[in-house]
């Protein structure tokens, strides 16, 4: 499981055209940050501060949030007039609130909305300006090193040389970086590889950085080549036609040998600083996310009329098809500017000439399959059901390949603008497992993650197999995919849980495999985040 998404987000408030509360005098707004828990309950985040007669207040202090990409953050920022010295706004007028969420304004970057008052009408003519910018130096500096004519530690065969760099701490010498190992090679060349920033020396360029040569060994009993202090100045002065070269020194053996020089030398061949963008830089930069449901109709399911049947839909309107689509949809949505979403399904036979099918649109429009909204989405579930025929295989071969078409179209535009999620909701052991690897590998060098939900209770082995956790996954002719893009997780492992569980869980790995293949294809975010304007 990938760590959670989480960043730091920047909120700056601005207002217009306040209500004036106040007779002799122009209001003194103030801005109250809610945010609502998973148990409905709204608790305060922060305040800015009072802004003294104003109806159009700028306010300096600004919101500091976590960020979580797999989570419905529901915030409200609700704006007084203060007339008082206590800290309870009860007492204080209401000049209107907006209710969001947190994923609505990050994709916008900035957002302007009307004021509403607590019955919802218009707060007069007032409106809330809300801008995000993401807090965090997310520069790396990027390596390649190699070494000649290190000592030979190895009795049998060479030493296998590997690298640690260090930053300078008060409290002494904090672990930085490690380099592969390179066995038995006493002029290694090691793999490329990148140090952020802030490990490495804490952003200032003249701190010392202690690099150190080891040979390793099995036991962990390593043993020193030799060691060199330099500074980031000194080593983006490397190029590869004139490396930076440091004199690898042991100070044990040059304290026993007189004609000691080094024990090798480390070069330098390249060391550049560069902004390693994040999943907000490339969300705040425009990059749209197309969201695309593919539902399971194979006859596994069961009679939909049936309450046996995973798609049977209970009195109160709801099934694990129908949670799952609402819980991934709703956080989904709000990255998506236009929010049609295209939705399929696939194993059942379809009117009217009852042939198999495995990519149906739900609206049975093959030109236009999309749903407005995840509402949309639902509404086309549900009157689709009663008109087809469930029956099999479960193909998902097809619905891949689908959505890699478009997103191979996003690809050759080169440009960071599209990402695509499909969501896959299935009851069952999947039947084309070979051609579907093969997809999957495929769709690993495009723009593109996909959701896999398994309802019911079948072993879903094959499932976990897709999900290239434990290693690359392979195409049936050997291929491997460029990168992991696939999540599954079983619906019944959180039909007790809190029900923003099962998206964090699904969606938390969405915001590095975005990041993974816009750098992978080396594509900046389309437009760069600018900071918001100083009052």
């Amino acid at each position: 499981m990938a760590q959670q998404c989480v960043s730091k987000v920047e909120l700056t408030v601005s207002c217009e055209n306040l209500l004036d509360r106040d007779v002799t005098s122009k209001s003194d707004p103030l801005c109250v940050l809610l945010m609502n828990s998973s148990s409905s309950q709204w608790f305060e985040v922060g305040r800015t501060e009072k802004v003294q007669n104003c109806l159009n207040p700028k306010f300096a202090k600004k919101f500091l949030l976590d960020y979580y990409f797999e989570v419905v953050q529901k915030i409200k920022f609700g704006i007084y007039d203060i007339d008082n010295t206590t800290v309870d706004l009860s007492d204080d007028d209401f000049l209107g609130e907006f209710e969001c969420t947190l994923g609505q304004i990050v994709s916008s970057r900035k957002l302007t909305r009307p004021l509403v008052l607590k019955n919802k009408k218009p707060a007069g003519k007032g409106t809330i300006t809300i801008s995000a910018e993401e807090i965090k130096d997310n520069r790396v500096v990027n390596f390649e090193v190699e070494a000649r004519k290190l000592d030979n530690k190895d009795f049998f065969g060479k030493s296998d040389p590997y690298l640690e760099f260090y930053r300078q701490m008060e409290s002494g010498w904090q672990l930085a970086h490690r380099t592969e190992v390179v066995k038995n090679n006493l002029n290694p060349c090691w793999r490329p590889f990148k140090i952020p920033l802030r490990s490495l020396c804490g952003e200032d360029m003249e701190k010392p950085i202690k690099v150190e040569c080891y040979d390793y060994d099995n036991d962990g009993s390593h043993d020193l080549i030799g060691t060199f202090e330099t500074t980031l100045t000194r080593l983006s002065e490397a190029s590869r036609s004139t490396p930076a070269e440091f004199e690898c020194v042991n100070m044990k053996k040059k304290q026993k040998k007189k004609n000691y020089k080094n024990s090798g030398i480390v070069c330098v061949k390249h060391c550049e600083i560069v902004k390693e963008y994040t999943f907000l830089d490339y969300i705040m930069g425009g990059c749209q996310i197309n969201f695309t449901v593919g539902v399971d109709f194979t006859g596994s399911n069961g009679d939909p009329r049936s309450p046996d049947s995973l798609h049977y839909i209970s009195p109160n309107g709801v099934n694990e098809y129908l949670s799952a689509i609402w819980s991934v949809g709703m956080v989904i949505q709000d990255y998506d500017s236009d929010k049609l979403f295209p939705a399929f399904g696939f194993g059942a036979q379809i009117p009217p000439n009852w042939q198999v099918s495995h990519e149906f649109p739900l609206n049975f429009n093959a030109t236009s399959p999309y749903c407005q909204g995840i509402e949309g989405v639902v509404e086309a579930y549900r009157i689709c059901l009663p008109q087809v025929r469930l029956y099999g295989p479960t193909n998902f071969s097809p619905i891949i390949n689908h959505v890699a078409r478009f997103a191979y179209e996003a690809a050759s535009q080169k440009s960071a603008s599209q990402y695509h999620v499909l969501l896959i909701i299935t009851d069952g052991v999947i039947t084309d497992l070979d051609q579907t690897r093969s997809a999957i590998v495929n769709a690993s060098r495009l723009p593109m993650s996909i959701i896999i939900i398994g309802v019911g209770g079948a072993d879903f082995s094959a499932m976990e197999f897709l999900d290239g956790d434990d290693g690359r996954l392979r195409a049936p002719n050997g291929e491997t995919a460029a990168r992991d893009i696939v999540q599954f997780v079983p619906f019944r492992n959180f039909q007790n849980s809190p029900k923003e569980a099962l998206a964090q869980s699904v969606l938390a790995e969405v915001p590095g495999q975005l990041v993974s293949y816009f750098n992978m294809t080396k594509l900046p975010p389309p437009s760069q985040p600018t900071p918001p304007a100083q009052a």
